[in-house]
């Protein structure tokens, strides 16, 4: 019976003279979003509402799973849409809504109407009394409950008027692409992509780079990090993975640097290159999935000597999370089953058995000066031949 969902946004509501600019890009992921469900659907911003319109079949459950992944969205919520023909025609709709909708009567209900139009004779208080004395009228199994009720009906008096009583939960947060591009620095494991979830959820755009290591990488490993690109996208939209070969960077810190300081040093040149791409993706910061404390590379003194080689922010949205509390994040997203895969990344190939916990940032300083004169060379390599793979939701783009 749905031919329209009634898009509610929070955050977006608060903006000033540039809401528009906000509407906008919220109605741009809306279509992104629905780009792969089968069917056609208009998009439309009237008065301070966004609606999707069906024009044809359509899946409600597809369209709902679609919508609940775009961020700036509050609430999805089904609505029927009718003219304004008086307040008889209105009881009409209002009391064949209620027996589509609910066969069974035996709930509580409230009436929560809004008037919009200040043109319509009855107020707000007016119509929400009417409306139920005509329900009741109407059901006799109905009771009113104005406290908690079963069911809320709401009823706005709009251009057109809107009844609905269900809402969807979206995933809040602000549109993609309102607060500028960063580069996520993507491995195959559970906390970077959902670095890069949590990132987006604040309007950034994500670029992403992975750090492969052929041969002792498997091309099965780069699979899985272009899979977890594809689950982030279909909350960001189409991600750039520049994929890095890091094998000569890694063998020469390997055969020239203390083991214990390989992590450390490993992780400053991934920055270093990351931000090499950072720079030409137009973005302005780097994204890590780093929590404090959970590994050796993540203590404060770790992170302390990773950020002395950026001369861009780092943003790492996961800093204060248990491993718990990403993980039900990363099963919430759909990523989870896929970073678990036993499929090595780079990062975990060339661990040290002892790693150093609280480095001193002129002693690894002084360890990479043996490799001066040598890696750039390498690296300057790795960043020309890096692979370019736009992925997209359904996969590859």
């Amino acid at each position: 019976m749905y031919k329209s969902f009634l898009i509610k946004y929070g955050e977006i509501a608060i903006k000033g003279k540039n809401r528009y600019l906000f509407e906008e890009a919220l109605v741009r992921q809306i279509r992104y979003a629905l780009e792969p469900v089968e069917g056609e659907f208009a998009v439309r911003r009237l008065q301070g509402r966004i609606y999707v319109d069906a024009l044809g079949t359509y899946d409600y459950d597809e369209v709902t799973e679609a919508l609940s992944r775009v961020f700036g969205i509050v609430g999805i919520c089904p609505v029927v849409l009718t003219e304004d023909e008086g307040f008889d025609a209105l009881v009409k709709d209002v009391c064949a809504y209620m027996q589509k909708v609910y066969p069974d009567k035996n709930k509580t209900f409230k009436v929560h109407a809004r008037r919009a139009r200040k043109n319509y004779p009855m107020d707000s208080m007016e119509l929400n009394a009417a409306l139920g004395e005509k329900l009741l009228s109407a059901f006799p199994n109905l009771k009113v409950d104005v406290h908690h009720p079963d069911i809320l009906l709401c009823v706005e008096i709009r251009e057109k008027i809107n009844i609905y009583s269900v809402e969807i939960p979206g995933p809040g947060g602000m549109p993609v692409g309102t607060n500028g591009r960063a580069m996520l620095l993507l491995s195959g494991g559970i906390d970077s992509p959902v670095a890069g979830y949590m990132t987006a959820k604040r309007g950034v755009a994500i670029d992403a780079v992975y750090f492969h290591a052929p041969p002792y990488t498997s091309e099965r490993a780069k699979q899985k990090v272009v899979d977890l690109a594809a689950v982030i996208s279909r909350y960001t939209g189409k991600i750039r993975l520049h994929v890095v070969n890091f094998t000569d960077i890694q063998l020469m810190i390997y055969e020239q640097c203390p083991h214990a300081e390989l992590t450390i040093i490993m992780r400053r040149y991934m920055m270093r290159i990351a931000e090499q791409f950072a720079v030409s993706d137009d973005c302005l910061g780097l994204i890590t999935g780093e929590s404090i404390g959970q590994v050796a590379s993540q203590t404060m003194q770790s992170l302390a000597a990773t950020n002395a080689v950026c001369t861009m922010p780092v943003y790492r949205p996961l800093i204060g999370f248990d491993k718990k509390e990403i993980i039900d994040v990363s099963e919430k997203i759909g990523a989870y089953e896929t970073s678990i895969l036993p499929f090595e990344d780079c990062c975990t190939i060339f661990v040290a058995k002892h790693p150093v916990t609280k480095p001193s940032l002129r002693v690894i300083e002084r360890s990479e000066q043996k490799l001066a004169g040598k890696i750039e060379e390498l690296i300057q390599t790795a960043v020309e031949t890096a692979e370019l793979i736009c992925v997209a939701a359904g996969g590859e783009a």
